[in-house]
């Protein structure tokens, strides 16, 4: 099992706090989110579910449970690793305003 270091991980979960009217709203203008003042109520309650479902998450304990990346056990099919696709470099090149050895030339635009 990895050790995870983040509080996030652990079985013992940190209190959360209580958000005001005024984080909502203050978390809201350095997000550059619009909200009215008669809309932040609902956020904030909104937020609170969020946050005691998270509290909630946090409360199981996982102490014996594996990481995984998947929430099934998948294995990728491999293929084989070939071209798909003919080679047009010359004719895509050809259109090209600029070309210097098979490369693109383009203005520069940064000074």
């Amino acid at each position: 099992m990895i050790p995870y270091a983040a509080p996030v991980f652990n079985s013992t979960a940190l209190p959360f706090m209580a958000l005001t009217r005024e984080d909502v709203l203050r978390a809201a203008r350095l997000a550059r989110i619009a909200i009215e003042d008669d809309e932040a109520d609902a956020v904030l309650e909104q937020l609170g579910r969020i946050f005691g479902m998270i509290e909630e998450m946090q409360a199981v304990d996982v102490s014996g449970v594996e990481p995984m990346a998947h929430a099934q056990d998948v294995m990728l099919r491999l293929r084989e690793d070939g071209v798909t696709e003919a080679d047009q470099h010359e004719l895509f090149q050809s259109v090209a305003p600029r070309v210097d050895r098979d490369l693109y030339l383009v203005p520069k635009v940064i000074e």
